[in-house]
């Protein structure tokens, strides 16, 4: 038995291609959110429908009108929060940029030689100690020199390498260990070590991730981890 085709478009090979695929729809440009219009038309359909005898009251039409105001308000407010986030991540970059050539003090096990200028850094001791002892190590764990921090007082203790070892001669410019042990209250501790590096370049991360701050030998920190800037 035949199956009988009731649709003439299909019948007629001039009409072949002119009928679009459901792929090939014009986008909604505002993802199906609802505009001003929208609402307008929505309240006319309201108005146009309600029962006579029933009408919608002020207070409702107020209440309805009120909260469209609001919501739209609130999409405007995000919107303008956007630019102002955006403008304040350009600006923040722009500063940033001034750090170039400058260091920075940041947490750090490691500390830069450059061949030309002293290392430094600081230690922050939360109580005094009776001694502190600065190790430096080549990367393989090997001792290089270490030395003394006189007079370790409660708060910042500043150190500083002069690249030599333990028998005066003069270590190549490079990315070496750094620990510190303090006798505190007749105990041995290791404590962090906060070191100066010099910054090569500022990136703007992506993903929400901020500034971040490429130390020479050290690779990328965040700048909200710069604990203090210096001229050298």
């Amino acid at each position: 038995m035949s199956t009988i085709n009731n649709n003439p478009a299909n019948n007629n090979p001039a009409l072949d291609g002119m009928y679009w695929e459901n792929g090939n729809k014009v986008p909604d440009k505002n993802n199906g959110a609802l505009t001003q219009s929208d609402f307008f038309a929505l309240l006319t359909q309201q108005l146009a429908y309600q029962d006579p005898t029933k009408p919608v009251e002020n207070d409702q039409m107020i209440a309805q009108m009120t909260n469209f105001t609001m919501a739209d308000g609130i999409g405007s407010l995000n919107e303008s929060f956007k630019g102002l986030s955006e403008s304040m991540t350009s600006n923040q970059a722009l500063q940033a940029s001034s750090l170039v050539g400058r260091s920075v003090l940041t947490q750090s096990e490691e500390i830069v030689f450059s061949g030309e200028a002293l290392s430094r850094g600081h230690i922050n001791l939360e109580s005094p100690a009776d001694n502190m002892r600065v190790r430096i190590e080549k990367p393989n764990g090997e001792l290089v020199t270490n030395f003394d921090v006189s007079n370790p007082a409660q708060g910042k203790n500043e150190f500083v390498w002069d690249g030599t070892d333990a028998n005066g001669e003069q270590m190549p410019p490079g990315v070496y260990k750094i620990k510190v042990e303090a006798s505190i209250a007749g105990e041995n501790k290791s404590v962090p070590v906060n070191v100066f590096t010099p910054v090569s370049s500022v990136s703007l991360a992506g993903n929400g991730k901020g500034i971040t701050l490429n130390l020479v030998g050290l690779g990328a920190v965040k700048l909200t981890d710069v604990l203090e800037v210096s001229y050298g």
